[in-house]
């Protein structure tokens, strides 16, 4: 059924669609105007299946938001190369702002690619894009890849964006050691979600609706810091991290509440607001065994 997630490659849908709500803003954070090519009316019901939409059209755009900057950093800093891994029906290479002869990996299942390829074949990319199908829950394919790409350039940069939740703790440990024995993948963004976040959201309608086809697999642990010891483990340490509420207080972007809870948000502390602010975010990797703590950030 196109509203329900059958696989997790759906949730690419989902995801696109809260691109193009964001979009349509007049104070939009970015424009994606080819979202809406890409999901069709799939994106708009799994939306409404899936629920709480208000507070994913402000996580979205956000976690959008925060990646671009990320990479147009990167790319400052002399970034040559960029690698997205799952990058489902993203399209940073139309729409931001790259060199010509900027080089852009997406990878992701068979199917996606065939199906991007089709959607976007009268589209120009801004840069040099080359799409390659790879499973990578597949050890031995995704190892040969990436020491493939690691010859793209000096300083590259990988996104996982929407990936890592998915994962089990021993596959998110694979592809991290993977990542780290590539001698020119400098840097890695990925997403972040706090203890406080996967307590509140064991309960939640999101997760139960993914739990059949789509489950979030990674739980790093139950303390603070066990998010950055799990990958300083694996050979990755925090260079940054931005949190999706505090990132959206400083542009106006507060978090998103009811009627009841916008009012009473003033009158709370920043103590009492923290864990809130900081229920998830995006990390800028580096190479590295510094276990970074995350309540002093």
């Amino acid at each position: 059924m196109a509203e329900l997630i059958e696989h997790v490659s759906d949730t690419a849908f989902w995801v696109a669609y809260y691109r193009w709500i964001e979009t349509q803003r007049p104070d939009a954070l970015f424009k994606d105007p080819l979202s809406i090519k890409l999901v069709g009316d799939r994106g708009a019901k799994l939306a409404k299946h899936m629920g709480i939409e208000r507070a994913m059209a402000w996580s979205m755009a956000l976690r959008t938001w925060i990646i671009d900057r990320y990479i147009a950093e990167q790319v400052a800093d002399g970034c040559d190369g960029f690698i997205n891994l799952g990058a489902g029906l993203d399209t940073r290479p139309y729409r931001l702002d790259l060199p010509k002869n900027f080089q852009c990996i997406e990878v992701d299942f068979q199917h996606v690619v065939d199906y991007k390829n089709d959607a976007l074949k009268d589209d120009a990319p801004v840069c040099r894009l080359q799409r390659i199908a790879c499973d990578l829950s597949d050890d031995a394919a995704r190892g040969a890849l990436l020491a493939e790409l690691n010859s793209l350039g000096r300083h590259l940069c990988v996104l996982t964006e929407g990936v890592v939740p998915y994962l089990t703790n021993d596959a998110v440990t694979a592809l991290a050691r993977d990542l780290h024995h590539q001698s020119h993948i400098t840097h890695w963004i990925t997403d972040y979600f706090s203890p406080f976040f996967q307590r509140m959201s064991k309960r939640g309608r999101i997760k139960k609706r993914l739990a059949q086809n789509a489950p979030f697999r990674f739980d790093p642990g139950s303390k603070p810091d066990d998010w950055s010891s799990f990958f300083a483990r694996t050979g990755w340490e925090i260079e940054e991290m931005r949190f999706s509420g505090d990132e959206g207080a400083k542009i106006g972007r507060g978090l998103p509440a009811g009627w009841l809870g916008r009012l009473l948000m003033p009158l709370a502390s920043e103590a009492k607001l923290r864990p809130f602010k900081r229920l998830n975010g995006f990390a800028l990797l580096k190479k590295g065994t510094d276990v970074i703590s995350l309540e002093k950030l």
